[in-house]
This record gives C-alpha cells, sequence and structure tokens, in this order.
C-alpha cells in the first residue's frame, strides 16, 4: 500500500505530491461468493466509545448477497471476533461506496490517521482488500474532514472554520464580523489522488457579515446531472450583534438570532472550484449540511433533491433545486408531516430511488423511535412502511441506504439489541424481514451499500 501526501497553496489550486512507501469464525451460514462478482450488499455498525449509542467507537463492515440478505434463516455476527472488518478510523468512519457494490470509500475521522483516505475491494464477509494509494487529505482538509462520492468516481471534501473579530475591550466589546472559511478537495476515486484544491471565505456580504450571519460547517457535497456545478449543504448560524453577555472565562459572546436569509446552499464550479456563491431557499430556514448521511440527490428528472437533514436535528422539508439554472425552485417543496398528516417530523436519512420515488428514514420529534416511508416526491405523498423495533430505533448516526434493482435493503437494529435487514420493493410496498443481525452492548447497526 502506498501513502500520498498533498501538499496545496490553500488560496489557489496547485497541487504538490510526494509519494512514500508502503503503507474466522464461521457465519451461522457460510458465505457463498457469487461466481460472477455480481454484486455485494456491504453492511456497516457502529461501535459504542463511553456511551450506549454514541457510535464513536469506530466502524465495522460485512458484506452479504441479496439473496442472503433477504433470508431470515441467514445470521450476521459482524462483532463476533474475526467476523466484521474493522474499517480504518478512530470515530465512526465516513462511508461511501461506487454504484456496483465493488468497493468502498472512506476518509478517516479523527485521530493520528485523520484525513487519511482509503479504498477498499469488497470480497464478502469480513474480507475487505485494501487498494490503491492511501491519500492524505489532512494538510488541506484538516483531521475531521466531511466528504461524500458526489458522482461516480468523483469524491468531494470539505471543511469550515470560523473566526470573530470584535472591537474594544470588556465590558464594552463590540462585534464586528464572523469571518467563516470554505476549504474544498476534489478526489479521483478510481485511481486515488487528490485533483484540485481551494480555500475561499463564504459570499457573505459585508452588511450580511455585520448582521452576525456565519457558516460553521458544511457537508454533502453533491454534482449537478451536467457535472458543471458543486452544491454543498451549510450549517448556518447568526448572532444578534447588540446582545453582549461574557462567559465565566471571560470571553464575549453574543446571543443567537434567526436566520432570515432561508436554507443555503454553497454553490461552486466544476471542476475549477471557482465562482463561490450561496442559494437561498424561501421555503425553508434550516440547515442542510446533514449528518454523516448524504442528503441531496440527482433525480431522474434532472433536478436536485435535498433534505433539511442538519447535525443532529432535521426538518420534514425537501427541497428541490433546478436543473435549468441551478438555482432553488422556490414554487417546489415537499413537507413530510403534510404528506403523513404528522406535526414535527424530522427526516434523519434518505435516498432517492427512481421516477420521484425515495425512502425516507425519519422520527416525530425526538430520538426515540425511528420510522421508514416510501415518499413521492411528484405528487407529495408517502406511504408508512411498518417495522417491528420501529419504536426502539434510533436514526440519528444513519449513514448509506443500499438499493439494488427494486429493492432497498435496510439494516435495523436498537442500541444493543439484535434485529434484521428489512428488504422493502418500492414497487410494490412488499416488506421482508430478512437476515437476523446480532449486536453489540452499546452498539448499533448504521448502514448499507
Amino acid at each position: 500500500m502506498k501513502r500520498v501526501f498533498f501538499r496545496a497553496a490553500l488560496y489557489g489550486t496547485a497541487i504538490a505530491t510526494l509519494l512514500m512507501g508502503s503503507c474466522n469464525k464461521d457465519n451461522d451460514k457460510d458465505t457463498i461468493v457469487p461466481e460472477d462478482e455480481s454484486r455485494w450488499l456491504t453492511l456497516t455498525a457502529a461501535l459504542k466509545q463511553t456511551t450506549d449509542g454514541d457510535g464513536n467507537g469506530g466502524t465495522y463492515a460485512y458484506a452479504i448477497t441479496p439473496e442472503q440478505a433477504i433470508d431470515p434463516a441467514f445470521t450476521v455476527r459482524i462483532f463476533d471476533d474475526g467476523q466484521g472488518f474493522h474499517l480504518k478510523s478512530q470515530r465512526t468512519a465516513r462511508v461511501q461506496a461506487s454504484e456496483d457494490g465493488k468497493y468502498l470509500y472512506n476518509i478517516q475521522y479523527t485521530g493520528t490517521d485523520g484525513g487519511i483516505f482509503n479504498k477498499y475491494k469488497v470480497n464478502g464477509a469480513g474480507k475487505f482488500e485494501e487498494i490503491g494509494n492511501e491519500v492524505n487529505t489532512a494538510i488541506i482538509l484538516g483531521t475531521s474532514p466531511r466528504w461524500t462520492k458526489a458522482a461516480e468516481g468523483i469524491g468531494i471534501g470539505v471543511n469550515a472554520t470560523t473566526a470573530t473579530t470584535t472591537e474594544g475591550a470588556a465590558p464594552n466589546h463590540v462585534f464586528k464580523y464572523i469571518t467563516s472559511t470554505m476549504t474544498v478537495a476534489t478526489l479521483n476515486l478510481d485511481n486515488p489522488s487528490i485533483t484540485n484544491t481551494a480555500q475561499f471565505e463564504f459570499p457573505f456580504t459585508a452588511e450580511q457579515k455585520a448582521q452576525g450571519y456565519s457558516v460553521g460547517r458544511i457537508d454533502v457535497p453533491v454534482l449537478n446531472q451536467a457535472k458543471t456545478k458543486i452544491f454543498i449543504g451549510c450549517q448556518v448560524s447568526k448572532i444578534d450583534p447588540v446582545k453582549l453577555s461574557y462567559n465565566s472565562s471571560g470571553t464575549p459572546t453574543w446571543a443567537s438570532d434567526v436566520n432570515t436569509i432561508g436554507t443555503l446552499t454553497l454553490v461552486l464550479d466544476y471542476p475549477t472550484l471557482r465562482n463561490p456563491k450561496f442559494i437561498a431557499s424561501t421555503q425553508s430556514t434550516l440547515s442542510n449540511n446533514s449528518y454523516r448521511t448524504m442528503s441531496q440527490y440527482v433525480a431522474t428528472d434532472g433536478n436536485v433533491y435535498q433534505s433539511t437533514a442538519a447535525n443532529l436535528s432535521a426538518g420534514p422539508y425537501i427541497l428541490r433545486i433546478s436543473k435549468s439554472n441551478d438555482e432553488y425552485d422556490n414554487s417546489y417543496v415537499f413537507n413530510l408531516d403534510n404528506a403523513l398528516g404528522l406535526t414535527g417530523s424530522r427526516i434523519r436519512a434518505w435516498r432517492y430511488l427512481k421516477d420521484g420515488v425515495g425512502i425516507a428514514l425519519y422520527d416525530t420529534g425526538s430520538n426515540t423511535g425511528g420510522y421508514l416511508a416510501l415518499i413521492n416526491l411528484n405528487t407529495k405523498t408517502a406511504t408508512k412502511i411498518a417495522t417491528e423495533q420501529e419504536a426502539e430505533l434510533n436514526f440519528d448516526q444513519q449513514q448509506g441506504i443500499a438499493v439494488y434493482g427494486d429493492n432497498i435493503y435496510l439494516p435495523l437494529t436498537p442500541v444493543t439489541k439484535d434485529g434484521n435487514v428489512y428488504v422493502i420493493n418500492w414497487k410494490t410496498k412488499t416488506v421482508t424481514k430478512g437476515a437476523k443481525l446480532v449486536n453489540g452492548t452499546g452498539h448499533r447497526f448504521i448502514g448499507s451499500y
């Protein structure tokens, strides 16, 4: 394994590279490798670190076939010694996958190797082969980058930092503005390498900055259908510049204020990463930076559909960015509350499927209870899909949602408790409770690919 180190002039796109040298127990049923290796479904699970369900102890992966996934007699023991594969990452791995399921991608999150990109070939069960170059993105994106597979073969990593400028001294500090600095890097996932980088200030106007607006986190980058624009979700904050107080350390702080601009998406030209601007939705003021799960997709109609999933909270909305002009279509909004007759629902994760249909994983305003619904973005309707343990589920750590053919594959386990792979035919709405998932104390399954 080779490790590739990249150094970049962060206010430009020049990249200098330095290559450096190098880097079971059987299941209840034997895992059979398909002769044509046509498709693996990889399940991932998050380990407890200190608190049950925190997911901060790392990530295991285990690959099964679609036939095994739908078989209730098949058992996955991902936490048993020698069964699951421990993906490299001190905290929860931010896993992405190729569309055919043959490769997993990850940028390690925090720790000594935070920011290191790894690519794995999926060989079934707990057999994952690290291939290609390791790529060190930390010098560009830091050791805790957010990233996605923004299109097949293309990864995009992002990071944001803020700095507050004031004048005067206690007890009369005067707020001036908050500088929000964005850093972006694009990656070749087929031949692991960094292809471009950029750093710039978030394009708020001087007036908006003086009003107290900032962006402290960005995430879930996706390419438009034409592959000419990158859309990046933003966690927008606003303070009230006149409501000054001091914390116990004597540091000036200002009270939070209401965002009246709207839900914001950062837009860059691709592949140059130039001409940063933001677009604003009038349908929502919630943040859309998501949390460990992809939340915006290019649909069959060429538009981008984006949920308002945010860090540790979310709303019921899915917004639309128009294919024709790469701006929000402010005549459109999908509201899960309206579609299901709920109040206070939060879309914690979702995936677009085809022809306007998607699957939404949601709760009803708290971290107790996790529910499923097939949604139709064209008719703005939804159908709830019942599962046996829905009252005990929690989707705040949810990541990938695997789709193969007409079936959705969801590993569902309450924290600590065993569960199953639920296989949902999105055309017929048929639900099959498939393979049994054996859990561990404080752990849970969080994704499929």
